[in-house]
């Protein structure tokens, strides 16, 4: 199940929030394009802040028509050698092949992890919460399980909380745990979502990370999603995204396709020859 707002038909709504629900970005990113002059609304421009339309106004950016859907969010246990991105000229296999025709709806990853980072990605359409939860200031947590060349000592494990410099700055973990049956596997949970962040600071060490996997993001885990599987995320939980990035909860609620947690056979890509 998972929770939807969907405004009445005739029932008036900021043009931002338009914008936002059709994925394109989130209100902030849409007032600065119609400040801009990108937006129309039933072929008229448009430069007024909150300025209201309804279901039936046709709203264009740049020429490109917009279509205003609920909102939908998906956890997907990224499998590794998977690209985060909508799609890929070189035909290699993206986190949208891993869900598709999970819904009948657009959705897009939020953040990115690396080609061969596995775990937890959330992948939305509602562009609020997507913005809000990269954005740095909203300090959201996320935990990984990381595994390296060689075990780390205890002195270099609690530097990762003490800071690791790097050429873009320190970076700290907020929490960092060993384990006493593995020695060269540890957790380590961060705020920050820098490029390559967690291998650049175990490299600080001179050992490289082999394998890294998110098991945690913004309070949700990958409980019950085997890797390469995917569900919707639950009702309670985007009630608690929301709140962390300081949104309503939202106003309606209607009940969707049962969540799947298997991803559907997909169609073999044929080799270019």
């Amino acid at each position: 199940m998972s929770l939807r707002s969907i405004p009445k038909k005739g029932e008036q709504f900021r043009l931002n929030k338009y914008i936002a629900q059709s994925g394109l970005c989130s209100r902030r990113e849409a007032d600065e394009r119609i400040a801009n002059g990108e937006v129309t609304v039933n072929g008229n421009l448009v430069i007024e802040m909150g300025f209201k339309v309804t279901m039936d106004d046709k709203v264009e950016v740049k020429g490109k028509a917009l279509n205003p859907e609920p909102p939908v969010y998906l956890l997907l246990n990224k499998p590794k050698n998977t690209i985060t991105t909508t799609s890929d000229e070189h035909g290699r296999n993206t986190v949208m092949d891993e869900i598709e025709h999970a819904t009948g709806y657009r959705v897009y990853p939020v953040g990115r992890l690396d080609r061969n980072t596995t775990g937890l990605l959330l992948l939305t359409n509602d562009g609020d919460v997507a913005h809000r939860l990269m954005h740095p200031s909203f300090k959201v947590r996320k935990t990984y399980e990381v595994v390296c060349e060689r075990p780390l000592t205890d002195v270099e494990l609690a530097g990762f909380q003490k800071g690791i410099p790097l050429d873009d700055g320190v970076a700290k973990a907020h929490k960092v745990q060993g384990f006493t049956d593995a020695s060269d596997r540890f957790q380590l949970s961060v705020f920050e979502g820098r490029n390559r962040l967690i291998r650049r600071m175990v490299e600080y060490y001179g050992t490289e990370v082999t394998k890294l996997k998110r098991i945690k993001y913004a309070g949700l885990d990958l409980k019950g999603v085997p890797p390469g599987r995917w569900r919707f995320v639950r009702d309670k939980e985007i009630v608690d995204l929301r709140v962390l990035v300081k949104l309503k909860p939202l106003e309606k609620v209607v009940t969707v396709k049962k969540a799947a947690t298997k991803t559907p056979k997909r169609k073999k890509k044929r080799k270019k020859r």
